[in-house]
């Protein structure tokens, strides 16, 4: 999705001057304590922090209140309006010359804890629109959707697993305001995907993190009518929700609960976790127990099942000795290559050809993450690129694409509980460029796994919306599952 605050949609007449409808440069709902910074210019001209407030849910906030916002939800299809007050009032159907600059952290992205009670250090993402935008008054249209796709073949009663997908694959859509939730599991239907479905509570939980009875109703009426099954509820741990201190260990218990709680609620078997934490892990596996709840912990990029962090927590599972406690298989970690979505987008951003081959050459080498990123960054600079011109990408780039051989997820074969069949693109022959997935399907077949893969398409991250259609491209990944799965089946 494109890491923009404005779209082309998003000037707007206002009696105080002008006002820009925001979209959140993120795939899920944010705290308003996670923007950090906005500056506007208009027509060459820098517009007084005093002179802008920003409006949300009715109420409005000056730029100094907003830091302090920890308790206020971003929701993702929000859309809060900039007002800046201006000499004199845009006009429907004018044109005008837009900056907006703006910073934000990611609360859930922790990249070091904070200290002596201070505040840790969380993966930023970097904001920079400069657009000609026309005044109006109305929200850009929809385009009109792919009907009529063949339906899928029969699912065989040898098929060792199912097959479904996390909601979070169409990201752009659903921040967009394509669909609303009930439509989007409509179109889930059409496609024929299914029968397992996973939530991003932060994404799509407009009280989040309680679920709300509206909400229950909502996902029921919708739920039921296609017959779906609920595969994994995915909970966010925001440490960072604050900005002048993380959360303590009694905040992360309770924030937890209340989205245990909520995933049973809707009828979730399984919860993933972000955090697994020795101390967390103790107080939270009875209400696990009372909840009937498996607690899957997720493997993703860069690391792997024996990365040293896992053996950690493979180390703290072993000692608490439960079948409820288990592991998210994500397959970013798996891939032999970046994924050229990816490439796409980073051009797009202005690195050139010796810069692309750089990022490719620092990612497939063997040093630490933080090594590689900072290695990278050191590139751009030295080459006069300002990082920030990436947005978030110069980290997630190497936080999001593994490169661990899919063998090894042999080694915790029976305590994963779920899989994030992670996918970037299929490309003309039906493949995955950047991913094995016969090798990952042969592993998991002959490794006795028996559960759901839930397709995750990530090219969201990267690609702008309308680029493609993201469920049509499930609905290619869930076909290339099912011939991997055929082949390794006798004739």
């Amino acid at each position: 999705m494109p890491n923009g605050l404005i779209h082309d949609d998003s000037l707007r007449p206002h009696p105080d001057g002008l006002a820009l409808a925001l979209t959140l440069p993120w795939y899920r709902s944010l705290w308003l304590s996670s923007v950090s910074r906005l500056e506007l210019t208009v027509d060459g001209l820098r517009v007084p922090e005093s002179d802008l407030v920003l409006e949300l849910g009715g109420t409005r906030y000056t730029l100094d209140e907003i830091p302090q916002q920890s308790e206020v939800l971003w929701y993702l299809q929000e859309h809060p309006l900039l007002i800046a007050t201006l000499p004199t009032p845009v006009v429907v159907g004018e044109a005008h010359d837009i900056v907006l600059h703006g910073e934000l952290r990611l609360p859930y992205m922790q990249i070091a804890p904070g200290q002596d009670g201070g505040p840790g250090q969380y993966v930023p993402n970097v904001v920079h629109d400069v657009k000609r935008l026309t005044v109006t008054e109305m929200d850009a249209a929809a385009p009109a959707l792919v009907a009529g796709v063949t339906p899928p073949p029969p699912v065989a009663d040898s098929d060792p697993f199912r097959l479904g997908l996390t909601l979070y694959s169409a990201s752009a859509e659903f921040r967009a305001g394509w669909f609303d939730f009930a439509g989007l599991l409509d179109r889930v239907a059409e496609l024929g995907i299914g029968p397992g479905i996973e939530i991003v509570a932060s994404q799509v939980l407009p009280t989040y993190p309680v679920v709300s009875d509206d909400f229950v109703r909502t996902w029921r009426s919708a739920f039921d009518r296609h017959g779906f099954v609920a595969s994994s509820f995915g909970a966010n741990l925001d440490m960072g929700r604050r900005r002048d201190r993380d959360m303590t260990p009694d905040e992360e218990f309770e924030f937890s609960k209340v989205m245990f709680d909520g995933a049973k609620k809707l009828g979730f078997p399984l919860v993933r976790i972000q955090s697994a934490k020795p101390e967390l892990l103790r107080r939270l596996l009875p209400i696990a127990e009372r909840l009937e709840l498996q607690l899957a912990y997720e493997i993703h990029a860069p690391m792997g099942p024996n990365a040293e962090p896992i053996v950690k927590v493979r180390e703290t599972y072993a000692e608490l000795d439960s079948p409820l406690l288990g592991f998210v298989a994500d397959f970013s970690s798996t891939m032999h290559a970046m994924s050229p979505t990816l490439l796409r987008a980073v051009r797009r951003a202005g690195l050139d050809d010796d810069a692309v081959e750089t990022l490719q050459r620092i990612w497939a080498t063997d040093a630490p993450i933080r090594e590689r990123q900072q290695e990278f960054i050191g590139y751009l600079e030295g080459r006069d690129f300002d990082p920030g011109r990436l947005g978030a990408f110069a980290h997630l780039a190497f936080n999001m694409h593994g490169h661990v051989a899919p063998g090894e997820w042999a080694d915790i074969m029976p305590q994963i509980l779920h899989v994030h069949a992670k996918f970037y693109d299929i490309d003309d022959t039906g493949q995955e460029p950047a991913i094995d997935y016969p090798e990952l399907v042969r592993v998991f077949v002959e490794g006795g796994y028996r559960g759901f893969w839930s397709s995750e398409w990530e090219g969201h991250a990267f690609a702008e919306l309308g680029e493609v259609d993201p469920l049509l491209l499930v609905r290619r990944q869930h076909d290339l599952v099912r011939r991997s799965l055929r082949e390794l089946q006798p004739a």
